[in-house]
């Protein structure tokens, strides 16, 4: 516990290993996005729906920006919501998750995207009781807001470098990722990066076996800046033809959380 709080009030990011997310479940879920990814632009797009704004489904290559950066990143992603029957009060919420025809992707990938789901779910509820109990609060008071939350696996795909790309345009440029936390499963190839207190650019190799995790937007404000969120990004390759495969899980508090900071980190901030 002291650990990890350690690292989120300095880094704001740590790996952990022995997380309980099985690794043979990692790698077909990999085998899957490389599989749908290889799809034609027109098998894809059949899966991308404009009224949900890119909360379901599939996105395509370059609409995404970060925040304040012109240039788009060099990415497409797919998107796995929470699973609720429809009678669950908060399907209309959330809306439902997209699934590709049995014909466009392998067999499994409905099965196994919703099992690592669940999976790192788990581990992020661990994770989240570790951080009440580092900050002297109730132990489930932050996983708790989590409970049924809009949490997000996104899985996403960056090709190789278009000879066309805007000269500005990286991965993913510099960002903080908005919820609680995100754990991010080995990626298949290096480029995250983050930046340190020094303004130092630090390369987050993907080890086998590790899943880096890292600290939100929503749990700095929570927490009145004692765990900190933590800008990154992920570069361009030395070799442009290089593909590169990551699964970040955000996670998400319910919609009628509050952030509003804990008066005992208010106390420990001044």
């Amino acid at each position: 516990v002291e650990t990890l709080g350690e690292a989120l009030t300095d880094l704001g990011f740590f790996a952990v290993t022995n997380h309980g997310v099985d690794s043979e479940l990692i790698q077909r879920c990999y085998q899957h996005a490389e599989d749908f990814f290889s799809k034609s632009n027109s098998i894809k797009q059949k899966y991308e729906f404009e009224e949900l704004n890119g909360q379901r489904g599939f996105t395509s290559f370059g609409k995404e920006h970060a925040k304040d950066s012109p240039a788009p990143d060099l990415k497409e992603f797919w998107h796995v919501g929470r699973e609720l029957t429809k009678d669950h009060p908060l399907a209309e919420v959330y809306g439902h998750n997209i699934w590709p025809e049995l014909s466009d992707v392998t067999p499994q990938f409905k099965e196994d995207f919703l099992e690592l789901y669940k999976q790192l779910e788990t581990c992020a509820m661990v994770l989240l009781k570790a951080c009440g109990i580092y900050l002297s609060e109730a132990e489930e008071l932050i996983s708790n807001m989590a409970i049924d939350g809009d949490t997000i696996l996104r899985i996403i795909h960056y090709p190789p470098i278009p000879d066309d790309a805007e000269p500005a345009s990286v991965r993913a440029g510099a960002h903080e990722d908005i919820n609680l936390i995100t754990l991010l499963c080995e990626a298949t190839n290096g480029g995250l990066e983050l930046l340190q207190r020094d303004g130092q650019w630090r390369p987050i190799h993907a080890l086998k076996g590790q899943i880096i995790v890292d600290a939100g937007d929503m749990i700095q404000n929570l927490t009145n800046g004692v765990l900190k969120s933590t800008t990154h990004r992920v570069v361009n390759p030395d070799n442009a033809r290089e593909r590169r495969f990551s699964m970040p899980f955000f996670v998400h508090p319910r919609a009628e959380v509050s952030l509003k900071p804990l008066e005992s980190c208010i106390k420990k901030t001044g």
